[in-house]
């Protein structure tokens, strides 16, 4: 933004976040501008729901209304394009979501939020300039203490700043207009990291099912996930060549089986260490469990270097233990054997993650059993070609991680600088009289 100049002369606002404003734009409270709004749906005059979600109001979609009865759309309130619906609930627990969007489209939305209509300001102007409340966390320091929730009661005397309806109009052509050239670098940029998991899921796959000899001789596998395989490979079920296991939850009943606990005990609530920060090697988890607790129940101490599979809820995740360790039943647990690598044991499970989708059974709450997994194939290369994969992998992978990070890091800026931009322009702090 260092090509827009700042306006002539400024003023103290008087109010904190924001500081000097230009001269001539004015300090009006909220109910000057934004009238509360209560359309009743009494009678089901609209079906349309929308939802706010990341900024936006959206249609919700027909799966997320399931359980509710046509009845309860009643206390709905009707909504119309131009106008504003503010979420001021749950302020205290949730303090990343945005908090305001414009509405779109006719419909209704829950009457436990907020509508506004705009008076007197260009409704789309007041639309960002809510949007930049929302980014520097203005209505979270109104719902401060114990306070959840907020009303148009607690918001009608918030302060905004109001420029002069031609600098409104101005703005909001030139927040367009910007937003929409990043928000469109940004699906681009979004795109091409999704590629890029493309791309390194049918690397894995391709390197633990066909090697990395192009010109080896082929055979059928038998199995349809794995396909060709090199003619000199073995298929096995992966329990021929690991000891396979899994996990327990000792008793809740018993309290003596949780005093003095120490063991590592990876369940569920550790899988984001998997899932979203893609780790191999887990070394600690949220929970211990005792001696005691282990010998009272069917949990084993697996040693480190074993191999587990996420089958129950999150499924499908990978990793191997970095230390002696137990788990929860939800996990599947592999101690290899001196045929298999346990690394390309973790990069095969990797590289079955069409096959276990196919094997999931459940509509919410997602399974896969232990039998399924009892029967789980694999290929068997050498233990020095097997090495050798794990090597090729970890290399090319690396490389697409880091431009994957590049590329989210790109859109974390992108990000920032939207988010100053339309600070910068409903706030003053850029004079845009002559640009937009």
């Amino acid at each position: 933004m260092s090509h827009y100049k700042p306006y002539p002369a400024y003023k103290q606002s008087g109010i904190e976040w924001i500081g000097e404003v230009p001269n001539h734009w004015e300090i009006l409270p909220f109910f000057t501008v934004a009238k509360e709004l209560s359309r009743s749906n009494k009678g089901m005059i609209e079906s349309k729901v929308l939802s706010l979600s990341y900024g936006r109001i959206i249609p919700k979609r027909e799966s997320e209304n399931l359980g509710l009865v046509p009845e309860s759309y009643e206390t709905y309130q009707i909504v119309e394009p131009g106008e504003i619906v503010f979420r001021f609930t749950d302020l205290q627990n949730d303090k990343n979501s945005l908090r305001s969007a414009q509405v779109k489209e006719r419909g209704i939305i829950t009457s436990a939020y907020l509508a506004a209509k705009a008076a007197n300001i260009n409704e789309t102007y007041l639309a960002w300039l809510m949007r930049a409340y929302d980014h520097c966390k203005v209505f979270y320091a109104l719902g401060g203490g114990l306070r959840q929730s907020l009303k148009y009661s607690d918001v009608k005397r918030l302060p905004v700043v109001v420029p002069p309806l031609v600098e409104q109009c101005r703005s909001v052509r030139l927040i367009d207009r910007e937003t929409a050239r990043i928000d469109t670098l940004i699906a681009k940029k979004t795109q091409f990291i999704e590629l890029l998991a493309k791309k390194r899921q049918a690397l894995i796959t391709h390197a633990v099912s066909k090697g990395l000899n192009p010109n080896a001789k082929m055979r059928e596998s038998g199995v349809e996930w794995i396909g060709e395989v090199p003619e000199h490979w073995n298929v096995v079920q992966i329990r021929h060549v690991a000891i396979l296991g899994s996990g327990h939850t000792p008793s809740r009943s018993r309290p003596d089986w949780w005093e003095n606990c120490h063991i590592p005990w990876f369940t569920l609530a550790d899988i984001w260490q998997v899932r979203r920060e893609g780790r191999r090697y887990v070394f600690e988890t949220e929970e211990t469990v005792s001696d005691l607790g282990i010998a009272n129940s069917s949990a084993t101490v697996h040693p480190a270097g074993s191999v587990m599979l996420s089958r129950t809820a999150s499924v499908g995740f990978p990793a191997i233990m970095g230390c002696d360790m137990a788990t929860s039943q939800d996990f599947a647990v592999w101690r290899c054997g001196k045929r298999l690598h346990n690394e390309f044991l973790y990069l095969a499970l990797l590289g079955m993650k069409q096959e276990l989708s196919r094997l999931m059974i459940g509509s919410t709450h997602k399974t896969i059993y232990m039998p399924d997994i009892e029967a789980f194939r694999m290929p068997l290369p050498s233990i020095d070609e097997q090495k050798t994969i794990v090597e090729y992998v970890d290399y090319e992978t690396k490389r697409i991680d880091r431009l994957a990070k590049l590329t989210t890091t790109s859109i974390d800026l992108l990000k920032k600088r939207r988010s100053a931009l339309i600070t910068a322009a409903v706030t003053g702090q850029i004079d845009l009289r002559e640009s937009a």
